[in-house]
């Protein structure tokens, strides 16, 4: 992975927050060679209850933007920074499947990132098609054209 050389040439370490991914970003990051000097960990806060137990996100943030919102996911992206050390901070949240907060403002596909570093916050929110592999994937494309887009050129930057 592009990405995963591109941190380790950089010196910079990475820490995730999943929701909608369930993990994946973590596991796709673990199996590139550049893993153990990169990637510090993850959570995964699949369930509401966990974003609000673990994360401390406010209950009335989470019903008021819903669980899957730009918001929320930025509010978990700025949060894991005190759970895990790293220079960069990602969160991922979104609708992979029916069943959750879509609307048709907001259908199913539509997935939110947030990227933190100690100088720099970035969002993004991205609507993607397909069965719901095939929007985590994609998803995961999307962050690591963020990363690259957004990574400093050395870890003083950040």
């Amino acid at each position: 992975m592009q990405c995963s050389k591109a941190l380790a040439e950089r010196q910079l370490t990475i820490a995730f927050v999943e929701s909608a991914t369930a993990g994946r970003l973590s596991a796709e990051f673990s199996m590139c060679p550049e893993s153990g000097s990169i990637l510090k960990g993850g959570l995964v806060c699949y369930d509401a209850s966990l974003k609000e137990s673990i994360l401390h996100v406010p209950k009335d943030m989470l019903r008021h933007f819903t669980p899957e919102s730009a918001e929320v996911t930025r509010e978990l992206a700025e949060r894991l920074q005190t759970f895990i050390p790293a220079d960069i901070h990602i969160a991922v949240t979104g609708l992979t499947c029916p069943g959750g907060s879509e609307t048709p403002e907001k259908p199913v596909g539509t997935m939110f990132a947030h990227l933190c570093t100690h100088r720099k916050s970035v969002a993004i929110r991205e609507i993607f098609s397909g069965q719901p592999e095939e929007v985590v994937l994609q998803c995961i494309d999307r962050i690591a054209e963020l990363m690259l887009s957004e990574m400093p050129v050395t870890g003083n930057q950040l």
